[in-house]
C-alpha cells in the first residue's frame, strides 16, 4: 500500500487540478488575438552605440490556447535577408497573476528563448528576464500596449546595467489584416 500512496503521490492520474484563484481566464491579451500585418523597426547592432535602424514588414496570427490561459502568436518576419519564421508562446499563471512569453525563432528551431514575465497594469504590460547577450548578462523588457482605438504595439529593450538605462531595439506595430 505504501507504494501505491507514493505512485499516486507523483503520478496523479486524472484527479482534477486544484481549483487555483481565478476562475474565469485572462483577458489581458485578447486585444492581439487575430490576424495582423505588422510593422517591424529594428535596431541593427544591440548595445554597441547604434543608431542604424532596418524596417521591414510581416505578419502575425494569434489564437488562444490552453481555456484562454495561453495563446500562441505564429509569426512571418520578412526580413532583408529573406523571410523567417517564429511563434510566441503565453501563458498565464493565475496564482501568481502574472504571464509568461516564450519566443522560438525558426533560425534556431530548438532552443527557446530565456521567458519573460510580467502583468498588465491597464492596457499597458510590462514583462522582464535575465539573460545574457554575446557573453554578457543583459536584464530584457518587453512592453506590450494595447492602444484601445489605434494600433497595438510591442517594444524589446535590453539592459546591461540591471535595468537603470535601457536601450530599445525592436519595435512591432500591429494593423488589422482586414484594414
Amino acid at each position: 500500500m505504501p507504494y501505491l500512496r507514493l505512485m499516486l503521490r507523483f503520478y496523479p492520474g486524472d484527479r482534477p487540478m486544484p481549483n487555483t484563484v481565478q476562475t474565469t481566464a485572462p483577458s489581458d491579451f485578447d486585444f492581439i488575438i487575430g490576424d495582423w500585418h505588422v510593422r517591424h523597426r529594428r535596431l541593427n547592432s544591440r548595445l554597441t552605440g547604434s543608431t542604424d535602424w532596418t524596417e521591414f514588414s510581416g505578419t502575425s496570427s494569434t489564437r488562444k490556447i490552453l481555456r484562454g490561459y495561453g495563446n500562441v502568436e505564429d509569426n512571418v518576419l520578412r526580413l532583408p535577408q529573406g523571410e523567417v519564421r517564429a511563434a510566441a508562446f503565453r501563458s498565464f499563471d493565475p496564482e501568481a497573476q502574472t504571464w509568461a512569453i516564450w519566443w522560438l525563432d525558426g533560425r534556431t528551431p530548438h532552443r527557446l528563448d530565456v521567458p519573460v514575465t510580467g502583468r498588465f497594469s491597464g492596457q499597458v504590460g510590462h514583462f522582464y528576464a535575465d539573460d545574457v547577450l554575446d557573453g554578457k548578462p543583459i536584464r530584457v523588457r518587453f512592453i506590450w500596449n494595447a492602444n484601445p482605438g489605434g494600433h497595438p504595439t510591442w517594444e524589446q529593450a535590453f539592459s546591461e546595467d540591471g535595468g537603470n538605462t535601457w536601450e530599445t531595439n525592436w519595435h512591432m506595430e500591429f494593423v488589422p489584416a482586414d484594414a
